[in-house]
């Protein structure tokens, strides 16, 4: 993430477009639920229905 802000804030579009595609493809090969869960450090959020998994 940092290198991505980096690339935003250098107005590198190139490498901004590349570390993007690396990264939308990282979250297609990963356990979506487990990451969501790892970003969620704070359990189940009100407005959000229960787990369907």
């Amino acid at each position: 993430m940092a290198a991505i802000a980096e690339a935003v804030r250098d107005r590198d579009e190139r490498v901004l477009r590349r570390l993007l595609a690396r990264f939308a493809e990282q979250a297609a090969l990963t356990d979506l639920p487990a990451l969501r869960d790892a970003l969620d450090a704070t359990g189940q959020h009100g407005d959000r229905p229960p787990d369907t998994r």
